[in-house]
C-alpha cells in the first residue's frame, strides 16, 4: 500500500468561532465544513504559547517553547530540535512550503528539509507580496491566499506521483491589518454582524494583568487596523461603548473577508485533489496556528489563556481511517501534531524525533477510546509585557471542566518581554458553570480544594514536559542562554518605533 500523503492548512489568527462547521454565528465557511463533513472535528485542541512563532515552531518540533527555544515572536528557529518535516524527507517524501513562516528569514533560520519554499518575510502583505526562496526575493502580483493556493497547486501538478508528499500550505490571511480581497468586500458590509456575549465584560473578578492589556476594541484599535479615523463624535470617555461597537463591525467585517478568501481557496484546493486523484489517500489538515479574540470580553488578538484565543481549530480529512461526520472531544496541544503526522505516514515518533513531547492522536481520529490519554493541557506564554499589548507571563493548566491560570508577572530574560514586575496572580474558572469565563473563583473558599488539584496537576504538567515554575524575581529560566544581539536589536528598534508613534 502506497504511503499516506499529507496537507497541511494553516492560516494565522483564524478562531474556531468564525467557522460554520463549529457554529459560527457570524459567518459561512463551506469548504472548511467539507473537510469536516468528509472527516472530523476535533473540538479541544489547544495551542501551548499562542502568538504566531512559537505555535509553529511547537508544531514542526513536538516541543514547548522552552525546548525549542522559540519563545516569542522575537525569536528564530535554530534547530536545537529536528522537525517532523526533516524526518519525512529522509524517509523519501517530497516536501513543500508555500507562505507564512515567521521563523527568520536569513541563515540558520530559513526553512529546511524543503525540496521546495517560498515564504513572506515577517508576517508578509495582503496585496502584490514579496517572497522570498533558496534564489532571493522577488514580488509576486495578486492576492496573498490566491497566490499561496496557486504555489501549492503548482507544485502538485509538478510531481511525478511515484514518492508520497507532505506539503504545507500556510497562510498569512486572517492576520491583522485585515486586508480583504477586493472581490469580498462586498460581504457583511450592512453593520449587522452578532457581537459576542461577553462583548461588554467588566472584568470586574479579573487579575490586575488581565485588566491592564492593551487589547480592547474600545481604546486600543487603533487607525491603522480600521484604515480610518475614530468620527470626532465617538471620541472620549463618554463615547466608550459607541466606539467599540463601531469599530468592531469595522474589524469583523474586514476580517470575516479574509476568512472568506481562505475559504474560497481552501475549496481549490480540494476540488484539485479530487480532479488528480489523490483525495483518498491524502490526509488533509485544517488549522489556524492559535485561536483569537473576536470582540469577545471587548477585546482582539489573542496570547492570553482565555478558549477564544487557546483554543486551535481543527479540521482533519483522511478516508482511510477517519469517519466522516466524526468529532472528537479529547485534550490535544499542538505539540502532538508532529507525532501525529508521523505516525499516520507509519513512522514512530519516538524513533525517529525523539526529542518530541507529543504523542500520536491517530486513535482518536479512528474513535478509538485511549484509556490513558492527558486530562489537560498545559500552556506557558513567555512574552511578559510586550511592547504591544502588555500581556502577562503567565502558565496553566486547562481540563475539560476547570481552568487555572498564574500569572507570575515577570519576563525572565525572554526576548520581547519586559523586565517590569507584576505583582503574582492567580485566576480559576469552572468551565461547566461559566464557560464564557467571566468569574474567576481562584479566591472562592468553595473551590479551595479544587484549586489545590489543579496546582498540583500543573507542576505535574511542568514535571513531565521539563518546564520549570517561577522562581522570584531575578531568577532567569534554566533552559533560557544569552540571546544573540540581533534579536535583542530587533525587539528594541520595534519598541522605540512603538513608542514614538503612540
Amino acid at each position: 500500500m502506497s504511503k499516506t500523503n499529507i496537507i497541511f492548512i494553516m492560516s494565522d489568527d483564524h478562531a474556531a468561532h468564525a467557522i460554520s462547521a463549529y457554529g459560527s454565528r457570524v459567518n459561512s465557511t463551506p469548504h472548511l465544513d467539507r473537510i469536516a463533513e468528509g472527516g472530523m472535528r476535533l473540538d479541544s485542541v489547544y495551542c501551548t504559547n499562542s502568538i504566531c512563532s512559537p505555535s509553529r515552531a511547537s508544531i514542526l518540533t513536538g516541543t514547548y517553547s522552552h525546548i525549542n527555544g522559540v519563545s516569542s515572536i522575537w525569536t528564530e528557529m535554530d534547530y536545537r530540535v529536528p522537525t517532523f518535516v526533516d524526518v519525512l524527507h529522509a524517509d523519501g517524501y517530497k516536501t513543500a512550503l508555500f507562505g507564512k513562516w515567521h521563523l527568520g528569514e536569513h541563515g540558520k533560520a530559513l526553512p529546511r528539509g524543503f525540496d521546495a519554499w517560498k515564504i513572506f518575510p515577517g508576517q508578509g502583505d495582503y496585496v502584490d507580496p514579496e517572497m522570498l526562496d533558496e534564489n532571493g526575493s522577488a514580488t509576486m502580483p495578486g492576492y496573498a491566499t490566491d497566490i499561496v493556493t496557486d504555489l501549492s497547486i503548482d507544485w502538485l501538478d509538478g510531481l511525478s506521483g511515484e514518492e508520497p508528499f507532505c506539503m504545507l500550505v500556510h497562510h498569512k490571511a486572517p492576520h491583522r491589518p485585515w486586508i480583504p480581497d477586493e472581490k469580498h468586500k462586498h460581504l457583511y458590509a450592512d453593520g449587522q454582524i452578532p457581537e459576542p456575549e461577553t462583548f461588554l465584560d467588566d472584568y470586574a473578578t479579573r487579575s490586575q494583568a488581565v485588566r491592564g492589556v492593551h487589547m480592547t476594541i474600545a481604546d486600543d484599535m487603533g487607525a491603522d487596523d480600521l484604515k480610518t479615523e475614530v468620527p470626532e463624535e465617538l471620541r472620549g470617555p463618554g463615547n466608550r461603548e459607541a466606539r467599540m461597537r463601531w469599530k468592531y463591525q469595522i474589524y469583523m467585517r474586514d476580517y470575516l473577508q479574509c476568512v472568506q478568501s481562505i475559504d474560497d481557496n481552501v475549496g481549490r484546493l480540494l476540488d484539485h485533489l479530487e480532479q488528480r486523484g489523490l483525495a483518498e489517500n491524502t490526509l488533509v489538515v485544517y488549522t489556524s496556528d492559535q485561536g483569537f479574540f473576536l470582540g469577545d470580553h471587548g477585546w482582539f488578538d489573542k496570547r492570553l489563556m482565555f478558549d477564544q484565543s487557546l483554543q486551535m481549530p481543527m479540521l482533519m480529512r483522511w478516508p482511510a481511517e477517519i469517519q466522516p461526520g466524526s468529532r472528537c472531544e479529547a485534550i490535544i496541544t499542538n505539540v502532538d501534531f508532529a507525532a501525529t503526522f508521523l505516525d499516520i505516514c507509519g513512522i514512530s515518533a519516538t524513533d525517529a524525533l525523539p526529542t518530541s513531547q507529543g504523542r500520536s492522536f491517530r486513535p482518536l481520529l479512528r474513535g478509538e477510546q485511549v484509556d490513558d490519554w492527558p486530562d489537560a493541557a498545559y500552556y506557558r506564554y513567555w512574552e511578559h509585557d510586550d511592547p504591544i499589548h502588555a500581556a502577562p507571563g503567565h502558565y496553566g493548566i486547562r481540563t475539560t471542566d476547570y481552568k487555572l491560570i498564574h500569572y507570575y508577572g515577570a519576563g525572565l530574560g525572554v526576548p520581547g518581554a519586559s523586565e517590569r514586575e507584576f505583582d503574582a496572580e492567580w485566576e480559576l474558572y469552572d468551565l461547566r458553570n461559566d464557560p464564557a469565563e467571566v468569574r474567576n473563583v481562584a479566591d472562592d473558599p468553595a473551590y479551595a480544594d479544587i484549586r489545590t488539584e489543579l496546582e498540583q496537576k500543573l507542576a505535574e504538567y511542568q514535571r513531565h514536559y521539563r518546564d520549570e515554575p517561577y522562581a522570584g524575581p531575578g531568577t532567569p529560566h534554566p533552559e533560557w542562554g544569552p540571546h544573540d544581539a540581533g534579536t535583542l536589536e530587533r525587539v528594541e528598534k520595534y519598541a522605540q518605533a512603538l513608542r514614538a508613534s503612540s
